[in-house]
């Protein structure tokens, strides 16, 4: 099996490094397009830190969480690092101290508490829980993390009122009121970016990093280290831009890669166009009117979110960077594909 190292994301390590060299104090969103590379960077990160930190990474990206239920056997799956047998609070806190693992998949619940701290209609008892694991870490000399990955899929989960805006309650608490941990969150849904960025709570208590694909000089540098020739980089450049995930299935097909470029185009631009045709002809129309500004052009600015361009962004034909106020195709490949599509659909 190929296996492709982690590539050139200096900047943002110094930056992410920097954060958690200070006093914890705002949550961190980490933002991009599809498949830029956030999660592997965070993961990288984490590779790099010493023993005293110590961190709980709870990942939704595979997930349809529709119930609390669901969201708490996330947020209390652990088995990963700690191997004692887990009773009651004190061996929580002796196992996190104890254990030669840093990297935790939730936070362990021990068996006495199991019933009080799951209770349905009381969110806010799951998180008084947690916020006693990181005060007791914190007052042992470690400093806690908190990952989450994708946390909008819970976006429209409802306890009491949604449930996101008592995670984004908690977080505040912990970063900005207590300092007690480092909160990330990481997500590729950039309407979700767009509406906590507009999101009057959280003025002043989060910042954002974008980790955007490779420019050109970073995908050079990457491809050559795999043998390709300027020739075949610029193909895969014209191609796929500096998206990792395609200059990755690019090494896979070497020797193929020509037909290979010419066959992703082939399939974006279908699934481009099925998507197009399944809306009722007027708002097909105001769609396709929208990305014929990108005939000539690879981004726009906007001053506000019309539903053609929720509808494109929404269904990851466009990225949206509210911080830059811009959008643009996901891809170098979307990109192409939505210029085939206009060739096709208007001629």
């Amino acid at each position: 099996m190929l296996e492709i190292e982690f590539h050139d994301r200096e900047k943002e390590i110094r930056e992410i490094m920097r954060i958690l060299n200070s006093r914890p104090d705002l949550i961190t969103f980490v933002y991009g397009p599809i498949n830029s590379g956030k999660s592997s960077l965070m993961d990288e990160v984490v590779k790099k830190l010493p023993d005293d930190y110590v961190v709980f990474f709870i990942d939704l990206r595979a997930h349809v969480v529709t119930s609390i239920d669901e969201f708490y056997d996330i947020l209390f799956s652990y088995e990963i690092g700690l191997k004692r047998k887990i009773t009651k609070f004190s061996d929580v806190i002796s196992s996190l101290l104890s254990s030669t693992v840093k990297f935790y998949s939730g936070f362990p619940l021990p068996e006495n508490l199991v019933s009080k701290v799951l209770k349905k209609d009381k969110p806010k008892n799951a998180f008084t829980y947690i916020f006693n694991i990181l005060h007791e870490l914190k007052s042992k000399g470690k400093i806690p993390i908190i990952i989450l990955d994708e946390l909008q899929v819970i976006g429209d989960l409802k306890i009491n009122g949604l449930l996101i805006y008592e995670l984004f309650n908690f977080f505040v608490t912990i970063s900005k009121r207590f300092h007690l941990a480092h909160v990330f969150a990481i997500t590729s849904d950039s309407l979700f970016i767009e509406k906590v960025f507009n999101e009057a709570m959280l003025h002043g208590r989060c910042r954002y990093l974008l980790v955007d694909d490779f420019d050109y000089n970073t995908t050079k540098e990457f491809l050559e280290k795999h043998g390709f020739n300027q020739d075949e980089i610029n193909l895969i450049w014209n191609y796929f831009g500096g998206k990792p995930v395609y200059l990755v299935e690019a090494i896979k097909n070497k020797d193929r890669l020509k037909d290979f470029c010419e066959k992703l185009v082939r399939l974006r631009r279908r699934q481009i166009k099925d998507s197009l045709y399944s809306l009722n002809v007027d708002f097909r129309k105001s769609v396709l009117k929208l990305l014929s500004n990108f005939k000539d052009r690879d981004f726009l600015t906007y001053d506000y979110l019309t539903e053609e361009l929720r509808w494109c962004i929404k269904n990851n034909i466009l990225f949206l960077d509210p911080l830059n106020d811009i959008v643009k195709p996901q891809s170098q490949l979307d990109l192409l594909a939505i210029r085939e599509v206009l060739k096709r659909i208007t001629s």
